[in-house]
């Protein structure tokens, strides 16, 4: 039987990146190194961003096709993925403005450390630790570092598995062994973030980090938990603000092709 590992507690991983941060907890947000540019430095330096990001970005943040809420997450998400912590206060804040959860957002942040890598998470966890601390979040609102999970679709994820093993266990069987047992056994049971949320902010990192190859079985994933299509299509017209035009048309394609196949 395989042992579960045991992951650092939310709380005492948001501690103890204060100091890779440069943040410590009660600090004025507009000193931190990571706060953004207020709209004034914007229209200092670049009037005609200023003028899109006043009338065209906070027009974008009020379209009905996507709630606040799943705007401000796949935000968040986006930005931690990405390692775009300048921006990570302002839109942490939003978040939770919105509706996101303390308990969400740190689960974001330690589900996308597989994801879009550890640095990047902890980083996250650093700006999200300072953000805590001015809201006065207690370690008790956050996630349990051991919790009962979801239920395993036992059959489907076997063949998953098998499927794995067979074209990457031999040439690297560390990854193939984590993917089932850290990973899909784990990490995607854990029930401090929805299933739909959980695919949808990993559909978010690939479409930020342009690893389109796994859309689909991630936005599949995410449709069949609840994600409308269109939700997707609101989300892609979002991220192409957040993470650029490239990336979203080079997305695309997959994404049009996989909810295409669905019929």
């Amino acid at each position: 039987m395989t042992t579960r590992p045991r992951l650092l507690p939310s709380a005492a991983l948001l501690v103890a990146t204060l100091a890779l941060s440069g943040c410590t907890p009660g600090q004025d947000p507009a000193e931190r190194p990571s706060a953004r540019a207020s709209a004034t430095d914007l229209a200092d330096v670049s009037p005609a961003l200023a003028a899109y990001d006043s009338e065209v970005v906070e027009q974008l943040w009020q379209n009905e096709e996507l709630s606040p809420r799943d705007r401000s997450l796949v935000t968040f998400a986006l930005l931690t993925a990405t390692g775009s912590t300048a921006g990570l206060p302002a839109v942490a804040e939003r978040a939770l403005d919105d509706g996101v959860t303390p308990e969400e957002l740190s689960e974001t942040v330690t589900h996308l450390g597989f994801y879009s890598g550890w640095q990047n998470a902890r980083d996250a966890a650093g700006v999200l630790a300072a953000v805590y601390a001015d809201r006065d979040v207690e370690a008790d609102a956050l996630p349990e570092q051991d919790p009962d999970l979801l239920p395993l679709d036992v059959a489907v994820d076997d063949a998953r598995a098998a499927q794995v093993e067979q074209d990457f266990g031999a040439i690297a069987p560390g990854v193939a062994e984590n993917t089932t047992e850290v990973l899909f056994r784990d990490l995607w049971l854990r029930t401090s973030l929805e299933p739909r949320d959980r695919s949808l902010v990993t559909v978010v990192a690939l479409v930020g980090s342009a690893q389109v190859e796994q859309i689909p079985f991630h936005l599949n994933r995410a449709m069949d938990n609840g994600l409308t299509q269109p939700e997707v299509s609101e989300v892609m017209n979002h991220l192409a603000f957040f993470a650029g035009w490239p990336r979203v048309f080079s997305a695309l394609p997959v994404v049009r092709d996989t909810i295409t196949a669905r019929g």
